[in-house]
């Protein structure tokens, strides 16, 4: 069993940058793919950013492309998502995820963990 938590929120104005990382124990890290989702109020969960056991490969949404950055730290086991340029419609629940499979990336149905997720607000 994989526990997570997710930390860093906050209150942001557009455009300022902010920081999340997900803590995980329980499990082999480097073993399990992870992932960014986030959900907005009325909104399916979304994908956001994902990562590959080793750090390798990437992926993200189209929506934060070149402002959002997914990464890793096996040792510490732990996983980043650093957002610059934030906009107001990048408000939402941030949470992280782990699975053990997950060949795209993005697919949420593959993530077996889920964190408990970290509010994130952008004001206009």
């Amino acid at each position: 069993q994989v526990q997570l938590v997710e930390s860093g929120g906050g209150q942001v104005q557009a455009g300022d940058s902010l920081r999340l990382s997900c803590a995980a124990s329980g499990g082999t890290f480097s073993l399990y793919a992870m992932g960014w989702f986030r959900q907005a109020p009325g909104k399916e969960r979304e994908f956001v950013a994902g990562i590959s056991g080793s750090g390798s490969r990437t992926k993200y949404a189209d929506s934060v492309k070149g402002r959002f950055t997914i990464s890793r730290d096996n040792a510490k086991n732990t996983v980043y998502l650093q957002m610059n340029s934030l906009k107001a419609e990048d408000t939402a629940v941030y949470y992280c995820a782990a699975g053990p499979y997950v060949p795209g990336l993005d697919d949420k149905r593959l993530y077996a963990y889920w964190g408990q997720g970290t509010q994130v607000t952008v004001s206009s």
